[in-house]
């Protein structure tokens, strides 16, 4: 959510901005600025896509070696160039871009009002700015510090000053902020793809630090004024990921590169075919194990509820599943005997992190299964599995969803052989069926076409239902949350027992009810919920293991997906779910990798 970009050196920063804006357009935006320094400050601010503001760009041609640059995802005021960032004080000292939110801004804003300062935007960032101003004594560190103390709620600052030529100074508290270092150049960042075209040493900006930032010096100092000792860390990104490399859309490639992101999630866990987690557990834990919990957002909370099915079945532990924005907030009970599980991709969303640091003060073990390395949430967390799933681009999550599968079933078979209930002879069975996934993945992409044709078919319709039992019924919420977030179809998914209760009123001639049927102790039941739907003139599309022929005899449609034991069906199942979205959408002429009102990383309430 909202995107910076800042640079210092030697080069034009105006098309490092632009390049750099780029690169963070999949956190979801409404408008974008940047502002450039040479002899006076340039700000150039748009509405809408980045290629407006690119055009604008060229026609003022701004010149300068120092900048800063924005995505806005409007909070506070409409998206509109006025509300857009860079915001200015009004006496012109601090130019500056802000992503979080400042909860007491109207408090402050009145206050500064008083002091007769005036306001051109609805936005709590330009108090930010105005209070800066007010506060300014002539050093940018002591005066930030003075700034942070007076704020109340979340932000990731970065400004140009006015007497300052080749200097961008910032400040964080719960909002994500990076520091690229190059060779007599700097950069700044929300997040690592925006600066990977030119350096991988990067600095992760910690909460409560202060930043002053040359092209040829880094300096951070903490809430003290005092000057801290850093270390550059090598991030293993490569710039490339973020291209689409022959496909029409970020979404699509990265559904197809499902099969590679799963491979480099699940190997480094099953080095010569044993399970190895990259941490420990403290001593007699599993022993005293008395509960798990699962917080996440979206489809990360997909895969927690399909967890709580794997879990529960393979280790016969109690597992609570939370939706991190009601976990952070309903007095959970935890101790020191549960587990807390927080899967996220970005590793900075906000209540997933308040979430996290909650069940730490109650002593809790927290557990984070992330793919952004050096993230919030993995370096607060007690211990961390990486998804190796690659930068991540489309805002709906595809791979990086599939990667997040595997580990909990890598997970799941480690707590379970660590329980007892495993023997070295099934888990060695249940690792290889995990290291088949990649393959059978691979063999799932077949459904491509199918599914573009019933897109055909969906694209038509308002209203869509998937339907499934067990372990089918948390991708059966994935699929729905797919194909809505994307193609703006009102899906919903439902647990087909669920649909004598309510649900089945709204099935009519027509209506497209996907179902998903890949268990099979549960597959007789899923038959009876299919003649349910299509006797009230539904038009069902199964999803089912390449063995159950005989669907064909219940279902208008079918699409068969490779079978593998059931706890590893999600990951499979998947595939087609995704791919009747992508292709809906592309179908209907929407913005496959931007759909409106969304952002990647939610890194604000």
């Amino acid at each position: 959510m909202c995107g910076i970009i800042g640079y210092t050196g030697n080069n034009n920063a105006t098309p490092i901005l632009i390049e750099g804006l780029k690169r963070l357009e999949y956190r979801g935006y409404d408008s974008a600025g940047i502002a450039v320094k040479n002899d006076k400050v340039v700000v150039i601010k748009e509405k809408g896509r980045i290629d407006n503001l690119t055009r604008s760009v060229e026609k003022i041609n701004p010149q300068g070696t120092l900048g800063i640059g924005h995505t806005r995802w409007a909070t506070h005021g409409i998206p509109d160039k006025t509300n857009a960032h860079p915001h200015s004080s009004m006496n012109g000292i601090v130019t500056l871009v802000h992503n979080g939110i400042i909860e007491n801004y109207i408090e402050l804003k009145n206050d500064l009002i008083e002091n007769s300062y005036e306001f051109t935007s609805h936005t709590d960032t330009e108090v930010i700015a105005q209070l800066f101003d007010y506060l300014y004594d002539g050093n940018p560190i002591t005066s930030l510090i003075k700034t942070a103390k007076k704020l109340e709620g979340s932000y990731a600052v970065a400004m140009i000053i006015k007497d300052y030529d080749d200097k961008i100074f910032a400040m964080k508290k719960d909002s994500p902020l990076i520091i690229g270092k190059g060779d007599n150049e700097n950069y700044l960042a929300s997040d690592i793809p925006a600066i990977l075209p030119y350096t991988n040493d990067c600095y992760i900006v910690n909460d409560g630090e202060f930043i002053e930032l040359g092209k040829d010096n880094i300096k951070v100092f903490d809430e003290n004024g005092n000057e801290k000792n850093i270390e550059i860390q090598k991030v293993q990104l490569h710039s490339d990921s973020a291209q689409k490399n022959g496909y029409d859309y970020f979404m699509q490639k990265e559904i197809f590169e499902q099969p590679k992101a799963v491979k480099d999630t699940i190997l480094p866990l099953t080095p010569n075919g044993k399970i190895t987690l990259p941490f420990e557990f403290p001593e007699k834990f599993i022993e005293n194990l008395n509960r798990i919990n699962i917080v996440a957002c979206g489809s990360a909370f997909h895969v927690g509820v399909a967890g709580k099915y794997i879990i529960e079945e393979m280790t016969r532990i109690p597992v609570n599943v939370d939706i991190a924005s009601e976990f952070r907030y309903r007095n959970p009970i935890i101790d020191k005997n549960d587990l807390c599980i927080f899967i996220s991709q970005s590793g900075e969303t906000a209540d997933t992190l308040a979430s996290l640091r909650e069940a730490k003060k109650r002593g809790a073990f927290t557990l984070s299964v992330v793919n952004v390395p050096f993230s919030t949430i993995a370096r607060e967390s007690d211990g961390v599995i990486y998804t190796n799933a690659g930068t991540e681009i489309a805002v709906a999550t595809t791979k990086a969803f599939s990667a997040q599968l595997s580990v909990i079933y890598v997970l799941s078979a480690f707590l379970s052989q660590k329980k007892g209930l495993m023997n070295e002879t099934e888990i060695k069975k249940f690792t290889d069926e995990i290291l088949s996934l990649p393959q059978k993945i691979q063999f799932a992409l077949e459904c491509d076409t199918i599914t573009k044709n019933l897109a055909e078919i969906i694209c038509q319709k308002q209203n869509v239902f998937f339907i499934g039992r067990g372990v089918d019924y948390p991708l059966c919420l994935e699929g729905a949350l797919k194909l809505k977030e994307i193609s703006y179809i009102h899906c919903e998914g439902y647990g087909a027992g669920e649909l004598k209760h309510g649900t089945i009123s709204l099935i009519e001639d027509g209506t497209v009810v996907v179902a998903v049927a890949t268990d099979k102790k549960l597959y007789n039941k899923m038959v009876s919920n299919i003649k349910e739907v299509r006797s009230r003139g539904a038009f069902v599309i199964a999803v089912v293991c390449d063995d159950a022929e005989n669907i064909k005899e219940f279902a208008d449609e079918v699409i068969f997906v490779p079978k593998t034991i059931k706890h590893l069906s999600p990951s499979l199942t998947v595939i087609p779910l995704q791919l009747l979205a992508y292709h809906t959408t592309v179908r209907k002429g929407l913005d496959v990798d931007k759909p409106r009102n969304l952002a990647k990383s939610v890194t604000v309430e």
